[in-house]
């Protein structure tokens, strides 16, 4: 963990990479939608910015994570990232959504389809 976590207070994209890949391998796709969301929404209360929680977005990520955890099996974080770069670009989730489609309030709160384009597992 301590090659994963640089210092206390940094905990960008890469480690929420981290941690879905660990809640997927744990609880399978659709458990760590809901491990995920969750600890998301406890951490956004508790940090008083109850907000920042966005459903679709969370769930977005735990599926595009997952799809591939699930498709590779692979134990190691560092090989599974290397092999799986798009999923450390925080804009990904722009190939599948517009912009307008994830800030409207039915998105932040409950899941929303992609617009731009599906997920390629549900073609």
């Amino acid at each position: 963990m301590a090659k994963t976590m640089r210092t206390a207070d940094r905990f960008g994209h890469r480690e929420h990479v981290r941690l879905t890949w660990l809640a997927v391998r744990r609880h399978g796709v659709e458990g760590a939608v809901e491990v995920v969301s969750q600890g998301i929404q406890q951490t956004a209360r508790y940090a008083g910015a109850p907000q920042k929680y966005h459903a679709t977005v969370s769930r977005a990520w735990v599926e595009l994570i997952g799809h591939h955890v699930m498709e590779e099996r692979l134990d190691d974080f560092d090989a599974f990232a290397e092999r799986n770069p798009a999923l450390l670009d925080k804009r990904l989730l722009t190939r599948f959504y517009r912009s307008a489609t994830l800030a409207t309030p039915a998105a932040r709160t409950a899941w929303v389809e992609p617009d731009l384009a599906p997920f390629p597992w549900r073609r």
